[in-house]
């Protein structure tokens, strides 16, 4: 704590040092009175500058006391050159109307007015450097407006806004398991700038400049990673210009979170961010609380005219209460406890810490040809031990289990991607190549604790007196896991004409499983298990056709694959499933560009399912589920509506809804085969979601800020899936309904200060995140979130 005081200390003082600097400020229009957007604004014989607004509005901050030559340019455009005095702590208003119409600029400058949609700004997880517009495939962006607005604290907060991701679990409270498609997020679905990070940790979220989604398959780009969508979190960038920003966020349950955001030159080739914050809370569950730090450092190096280098970092240490909610009664029956009962123990742990080091540059050979690559290094650990998984008898009765454990991973990443564009005749070509290869060593560390902590009842608390102290749990074992991956690919948007476009592309990914080594503390042995080698072929290929600027059809397929576990019935490994995915759909701009409105429709089919194998290598009937067999098929279907926009000055609009189907087809109907037909669990057939935020522009209240936000998520299930001649008597599904939830928003913008806050689910809707049977924690009621902020 003394660190960040001392932090935040020096950024107050950098702000009182600077505060007789001065702003210049205003509004550029054309000619027939609309709001010019996207114009640059300069210094002349300074490389100080921004660029207009959506609105047209602009500011310069931080310019020091003195006689300048403003410059307004665009593409098209008549330059105009403004002489301004710029006096002590004072702000200069400038207004000014350009030669050229609205319409005019539109035809003239490039994507001019439009690359303010979400299909006309390229995206870095998709590696190509193309508009989503091209792309056969849906992409959802959230920017850091969108973050700042809603007042994001997790992850699940930035997915409520992209239809068809959706949180579909919360293991103890330990971390957000997201889904798409029907298909979970793991740990090989989650990037940060580009590098798979541990989807164990809670990333921060003011640390992001947006959040990208690349849904269905990503396989060529990033290999075995699982078809529904890939996700990339981008942190904020260097500048070269001064500024930042000083905020502190409180709220319900003893919520405190200061935050910084501090960025500049060191000199005229290098520039600096770095941002941090400190965060504690209790919760609405009794006994529950956390704290977090975090830091993230940056480094911009303009190493030459065409090549610059980014150098970041960050540190996140997170300790919070692992709590398993309510638990469920006699298995299926979810437990109706009042929303803040807890169960656990009040010692119980879990301790995060995650790391990240990456080192990302770029060269351009020239207007058509550059080259990037990266390294990364992220260390993930984690300690945890916890009373867990809550099952009580139908009674009541839950005699209360223990877990612990500690994991270590180290992972190391590498890639190489070289883009291009040329023509063959009329025909234009950009094409990537690319290797990448990465390594993972994790350490897994066992426990000896008792097979029993004590035994309570859920419904009387009286009926048996609870153990308080905390249990000796000696280390006894350690499992090394290395895997390595390497992969090559290669892909080219041929562009036929301005209409016509078609990617192609394919992928060699190569896995190495090396064989995991357990060491035993107790007599000093070790033990090995076999290694494992896996390869897929992962082909791409789409089609856009553009019947105007404005709207794209696309059509495209691809497959992806998965790693299984387990052997067949003559002890060899399991090949990987390779899916298929068919993917349709619509993209419009609307208004000229203010509003895009996107429709999607896939089919992403599995074929190669793991089911228990029906049969031994003896022909006879098989009962060891450890013998699988790529007997079964699963099915995800379903259609998808995004509308993302800014239909009118200062309103901000969000929206969606999904509908997907996740379903197990043509098992062999033997024993511990999926019963066909059944929809997986943890898949609503449903979400919908919407968000509309609107900033008044003129009048007596101009700069406050109202918005609202929705969220549905369907009926769906949880537990497990039922098998054939499975040992339960019972369906082992729980329905668990579906729920709507409403956020309501108000703020106030004044020179450099703001205020927003926040009620969240304001109708106090009461349901559950579910992980299969034990962990059911109630969503949050009712709460209250206000953030203050100075930006300079």
């Amino acid at each position: 704590m003394k660190k960040l005081y001392f932090i935040i200390g020096l950024v107050l003082m950098s702000v009182a040092a600077m505060a007789q600097n001065g702003v210049i400020k205003g509004k550029i229009n054309t000619a027939d009175g609309e709001p010019a957007a996207f114009v640059t604004i300069g210094l002349k014989d300074t490389k100080r500058g921004t660029v207009t607004n959506e609105d047209g509005t602009f500011s310069v901050k931080n310019v020091k006391p003195g006689v300048y030559t403003l410059v307004i340019s665009c593409t098209g455009c008549q330059p105009i050159q403004k002489t301004v005095t710029v006096g002590p702590d004072q702000s200069v208003e400038i207004h000014l109307d350009l030669q050229n119409t609205s319409s005019q600029l539109n035809e003239v400058v490039v994507d001019g007015t439009r690359t303010r949609t979400i299909n006309r700004k390229p995206v870095s997880i998709g590696k190509l450097p193309v508009p989503v517009m091209d792309l056969p495939q849906s992409v959802a962006i959230i920017g850091h407006e969108v973050l700042e607005d809603q007042q994001a604290q997790r992850l699940s907060d930035v997915v409520k806004n992209v239809n068809g991701v959706y949180m579909a679990s919360q293991r103890a409270g330990t971390q957000e398991t997201f889904n798409a498609r029907g298909y979970g997020f793991s740990s090989t679905n989650m990037f940060k700038n580009g590098t798979r990070v541990n989807s164990g940790a809670m990333p921060e979220m003011s640390s992001l400049e947006r959040v990208e989604i690349l849904k269905g398959s990503a396989a060529i780009l990033y290999g075995n990673v699982a078809p529904g969508a890939v996700m990339n979190m981008v942190t904020k960038q260097p500048k070269f210009n001064f500024g930042g920003e000083v905020n502190l966020r409180a709220g319900s349950y003893g919520l405190l979170k200061p935050a910084f955001d501090v960025y500049g030159p060191i000199s005229s080739k290098i520039a600096y961010r770095v941002n941090g914050t400190f965060e504690t809370a209790d919760s609405y569950r009794d006994q529950v609380h956390s704290k977090r730090y975090y830091v993230n450092p940056s480094l911009l190096f303009k190493l030459s005219d065409r090549t610059e280098l980014v150098v970041q970092g960050d540190y996140l240490k997170h300790d919070f209460t692992p709590d398993f909610g309510l638990g469920s009664i006699g298995d299926t029956v979810i437990n109706r406890a009042s929303r803040n009962t807890f169960y656990g123990a009040p010692w119980q742990y879990a301790r995060t810490q995650q790391s990240t080091a990456s080192a990302n540059i770029k060269h351009k050979f020239n207007e058509n040809w550059s080259i990037s690559g990266l390294v990364s290094y992220s260390k993930y650990a984690r300690d945890y031990y916890s009373i867990e998984r809550i099952q009580a008898k139908s009674n009541g009765d839950w005699a209360r289990p223990l877990g612990k454990n500690a994991t270590n991973e180290d992972y190391y990443a590498a890639q190489v991607d070289l883009t291009g564009k040329f023509k063959t005749g009329s025909v234009e070509h950009t094409v990537m190549a690319g290797v990448d290869a990465d390594r993972y060593l994790t350490g897994q560390y066992g426990y000896k604790v008792p097979a029993s902590y004590d035994v309570i009842n859920v419904f009387d608390d009286s009926k048996y007196v609870r153990r308080t102290d905390m249990p000796d749990a000696p280390l006894v074992s350690v499992t090394n896991t290395p895997i390595n991956r390497l992969g090559a690919y290669v892909q080219d948007l041929v562009s036929i004409s301005e209409k016509l476009k078609v990617l192609a592309g394919v992928r060699m990914s190569y896995l190495q499983n090396e064989s995991p080594v357990t060491y035993n503390f107790a007599d000093g042995s070790q033990a090995r298990t076999g290694s494992k080698y896996d390869n897929a072929v992962s082909p791409r290929f789409g089609i856009v056709y553009k019947p105007i600027p404005t709207t794209a059809l696309f059509a495209s397929y691809s497959t992806s694959f998965t790693p299984n576990s387990g052997t067949d019935i003559w002890l060899k490994n399991l090949k990987p499933s390779i899916i298929s995915q068919y993917e349709a759909g619509i993209k419009n701009d609307f208004f000229k560009g203010l509003l895009s409105v996107n429709v999607t429709v896939y089919r992403i089919h599995n074929s190669n399912y793991a089911q228990t194998a029906p049969l031994d290598s003896n022909g006879n009937e098989n009962s060891n589920t450890a013998f699988k067999a790529l007997i079964g098929e699963t099915l995800s279907q379903g259609v998808e509506v995004d509308i993302a926009g800014h239909p009118l000055p200062g309103l901000d609009v969000i929206g969606g809804y999904s509908y997907n189907n996740m379903t197990v087809e043509n098992t062999p109907n033997t024993k511990g085969s999926v019963i066909a037909g059944q929809r997986l669990v943890g898949n609503p057939n449903h979400t919908a979601n919407a968000s509309i935020f609107y900033t008044f522009q003129q009048s007596a209240v101009k700069g406050l800020k109202l918005g609202a936000g929705f969220y549905y998520i369907g009926q769906r299930f949880a537990g497990w899936n039922n098998t054939v001649q499975q040992a339960q008597t019972y369906d082992r599904l729980i329905s668990v309904p579906g729920y709507t939830t409403l956020d309501l928003s108000a703020g106030y913008s004044f020179k450099r200060f703001a205020v927003m806050g926040k009620v969240s689910n304001v109708t106090n809707t009461y349901n559950y995140y579910v992980h299969e049977n034990y962990s059911i924690n109630p969503i949050p009621p009712t709460q209250f979130v206000g953030t203050v902020s100075y930006k300079f």
